[in-house]
């Protein structure tokens, strides 16, 4: 399979992370959530909810990141095997959110939930921080550098604004430079429209393939 096809059209990532809490028969779980893009980041955020919550019975934990999910690791931090860290890591991947860390805090309140309640509250806690947070779209494209003269300016404009293509950055000088975020999908079609739109006399290059946050109409 080519790197082409291997590639994620779209995920989603944290703009801003989040915490939520939920109570089960007098125990407290609380989910805090947060953006991580290393394996480093995610262990010292895991670290540090542990020193925060010292006192805590639990602190299971769970991450996914990259934007294919390539690397997925759970912890059930002394709750029965898979009760807790499994739980955690399906609701992360179901989400679609990538590069993410969750870290569930249980307060025991006494009372044994046994393996049908663990599970269920381990995983309505993290659903809880997951909504508390900040979510983005993520599509893959590419950067496009338009060169035109100044009559190609609002044809460009025209067409951006109907595809609801995004202008990343304008420069007046000689010429007109605009640099464009387009999905993999619209790449073509746009290009041939804005060819046709000028008469040819525009220069497009492509300066590279990225992830971007997509605007929504």
């Amino acid at each position: 399979m080519s790197e082409e096809k291997q590639i994620c059209e779209t995920y989603k990532m944290l703009e801003e992370g989040g915490q939520g809490e939920i109570e089960e028969k007098k125990s407290r779980f609380i989910a805090t959530v947060r953006p991580v893009k290393t394996e480093e980041e995610a262990a010292a955020f895991i670290e540090e909810m542990k020193k925060k919550y010292w006192d805590a019975r639990h602190n299971c934990s769970a991450y996914v990141i990259g934007s294919r999910a390539e690397m997925t690791r759970c912890s059930d931090d002394g709750e029965p095997s898979g009760t807790a860290g499994r739980p955690m890591l399906e609701v992360l991947l179901g989400s679609g959110i990538r590069d993410v860390a969750v870290v569930v805090t249980r307060y025991f309140g006494g009372t044994l939930l046994g393996t049908g309640g663990l599970v269920r509250a381990y995983t309505q806690a993290v659903q809880a921080g997951i909504a508390a947070c900040e979510v983005a779209v993520m599509t893959y494209g590419a950067l496009l550098r338009l060169q035109t003269d100044y009559n190609g300016i609002g044809k460009i404009q025209y067409l951006c604004a109907q595809r609801n293509i995004q202008i990343k950055n304008s420069e007046y000088t000689q010429d007109v430079i605009v640099d464009v975020l387009v999905t993999e999908e619209q790449k073509d079609a746009f290009i041939k429209e804005l060819t046709e739109a000028t008469n040819g006399r525009i220069k497009i290059d492509e300066l590279e393939k990225l992830y971007f946050k997509k605007k929504i109409s």
